[in-house]
């Protein structure tokens, strides 16, 4: 049983506290393609660890505007599946697929993954792309998906976590040993990690430094609502802050314990 709402999991998977702000998000995003994940480093592991290089499927969750899914298939040819729970994101990541020529391999809808999700076949890679965990913690989800996983298939995961001897805490972080602890308990082992770039604090500062303007923007347009715009920008000021200090992101590869 859903303990969230569909508008509650992507507030909690994009770091937002105020469901007033969901209807913002597209404008306030609009000069980002990529979210949260890099396609480049998600590719470099996927060709890494997948043996047979022919056509693959591919399931994005929570794809956002499908840089992920579009440059994949642009590179490897892959069938890509993305599904998001933002209309206007699914709108634009098949605009990109079109500019990339890739539409014939990308199929991108909008929806609740957690609904969608039990209706799929199985796939070669799931990718859960800086979402979180939104089917649950990282045991239900991994159990969850392994019934859409294909024999050696991969689960490529995006995310972030605390080291053991930090004294920080976040509501959507686990501890390290936690998190693989969980992947161990679903049936599954850790197979690569790639921490993200030295270079990516400089990053985050720019990315907050675009959606801080858009947010000036709409107080400009929306007076009425300046208190909203404001405090998502605190809170996304907050949540760089512990990206740059406390939280370590990376980028995991798991796979069945059985799926050599």
């Amino acid at each position: 049983m859903k303990t969230q709402t569909l508008d509650e999991s992507i507030l909690a998977a994009m770091d937002c506290g105020d469901k007033d702000i969901l209807p913002y998000l597209p404008y306030i995003l609009q000069d980002f393609w990529t979210i949260g994940s890099d396609p480049d480093v998600i590719i470099g592991l996927i060709k890494k660890h997948i043996k047979n290089p022919s056509r693959q499927r591919v399931l994005d969750l929570g794809c956002g505007k499908g840089a992920v899914s579009v440059k994949m298939a642009k590179s490897l040819q892959y069938n890509c599946h993305g599904i998001d729970g933002i209309a206007e994101f699914v709108s634009f990541a098949a605009a990109k697929a079109d500019e990339y020529g890739v539409a014939d391999l990308c199929k991108f809808e909008q929806g609740d993954i957690r609904e969608k999700i039990e209706n799929l076949g199985k796939y070669d890679i799931i990718i859960l792309g800086a979402i979180g965990q939104v089917l649950g913690d990282y045991f239900q989800t991994l159990s969850q998906l392994s019934s859409h996983l294909a024999s050696e298939g991969i689960i490529v995961i995006d995310d972030g976590y605390v080291e053991e001897d930090s004294s920080f805490s976040h509501p959507h972080v686990l501890k390290r040993n936690e998190m693989l602890r969980q992947i161990d308990e679903a049936g599954m082992m850790l197979v690569d990690e790639v921490p993200a770039g030295e270079s990516t604090a400089e990053g985050y500062e720019q990315e907050y430094a675009r959606l801080a303007r858009r947010c000036d923007e709409l107080g400009g347009k929306h007076p009425d609502k300046a208190a909203l715009f404001e405090d998502y920008k605190k809170q996304q000021q907050v949540e760089y802050e512990n990206l740059k200090s406390e939280i370590i992101c990376a980028t995991l590869v798991v796979r069945g314990k059985d799926g050599f």
